[in-house]
């Protein structure tokens, strides 16, 4: 299983974009692709129904040598046995915590998002094992979010020595400027979920990164 250090393509099973594809077949391309690490976020799925995705997922991304995140739910994840929750500033930060040890149902490593130097500080003093940096650009997944724009990723790269990834609109086109940027790990939704052929978008931005 590859370490979040070792990780350089972050990608989602996002329900938002199936378009009627089988999560667990989506997944299944994401690992052939070559993504580093997945992962699942259901936006408008119960927790029920997140719990069954993550169990069928886990068996592909688990064959894989993948780490499975879940977003939002750190209960789900301990259940099923993913190896990280991923959690919003809200879900953390603005609901009175500070620290990873006082998130009870946590059994698993922790992301966090950040959109300003503030935020990062404050998720690597919490005892996060990575965090996200973004949106870099404006992103349909974020609707409403002001871009962070490159300043914060070249922010991120001088200041975080935590595992760090890019997130928010990046798409082939504008890769190379984050990566110029000082980004070395990206996380990406659309231009991989959109592409015709998820598999090779992802070989593609893998190319890109190493």
């Amino acid at each position: 299983m590859k370490s979040f250090g070792e990780s350089k393509l972050y990608t989602f099973v996002d329900t938002a974009y199936l378009r009627g594809r089988d999560p667990v077949g989506l997944a299944r391309q994401l690992c052939v692709g070559g993504s580093d690490i997945i992962q699942l976020r259901a936006k408008k799925k119960s927790a029920h129904e997140i719990k069954g995705l993550a169990h069928a997922i886990l068996q592909i991304t688990r064959s894989a040598g993948v780490p499975l995140v879940i977003n939002d739910y750190a209960d789900i994840a301990a259940e099923v046995g993913a190896e990280c929750v991923h959690l919003g500033q809200e879900d953390f930060f603005d609901a009175g915590l500070s620290h990873r040890v006082q998130l009870s149902t946590l059994n698993s490593q922790l992301g966090l998002s950040s959109h300003a130097p503030e935020q990062a500080r404050r998720a690597v003093e919490a005892g996060a094992d990575y965090i996200a940096v973004g949106p870099v650009f404006a992103t349909g997944t974020k609707p409403g979010r002001a871009p962070v724009t490159l300043d914060y990723v070249r922010w991120a790269a001088a200041n975080v020595r935590l595992p760090w990834f890019a997130i928010g609109g990046i798409t082939l086109e504008n890769i190379d400027d984050v990566l110029a940027a000082g980004a070395r790990r990206v996380c990406v939704v659309s231009a991989i979920l959109n592409a015709p052929d998820v598999a090779e978008a992802c070989r593609e931005f893998k190319r890109r990164l190493t």
